[in-house]
């Protein structure tokens, strides 16, 4: 079972069904992944909520998504392949982000490439 995924989905769905909010589990990865959201201006915001004995994120939607989709295999990716998984996940240039792991933490194609440093691909978002 991939959490990840999960939650992509679940942004999806309800980004396109024009609700304002929805609720995701919460592990580090997903934090992460919404915190890189977040910067990039694509939800307005999280919290935390406590169903029951686990904890749950509550993401708050500024419906600006197109797209959002996980990259299964994670290809690892180096400086010099930027270009060629931009074309290949992202419409247009400076349209939309991916979403990569790497030894600095979660962080978008535009920040590693600043730091200068290669990952793995997680998701992209437009």
């Amino acid at each position: 079972m991939d959490l990840l995924a999960n939650t992509i989905n679940t942004i999806k769905v309800n980004e396109n069904a024009g609700l304002s909010s929805c609720v995701i589990s919460d592990t580090k990865l997903i934090k992460s992944v919404v915190e890189v959201m977040k910067r990039s201006g694509y939800i307005t915001g999280f919290d935390e909520v406590k169903e029951g004995r686990f904890k749950k994120l509550r993401i708050m939607l500024a419906r600006k998504i197109n797209d959002i989709g996980i990259i299964k295999p994670r290809f690892a990716v180096s400086l010099s392949d930027y270009q060629k998984y931009e074309a290949r996940f992202i419409p247009s240039k400076d349209f939309g982000v991916l979403i990569l792991s790497t030894s600095k933490g979660i962080m978008t194609n535009r920040e590693a490439k600043e730091h200068k440093i290669g990952g793995r691909l997680l998701a992209y978002v437009y």
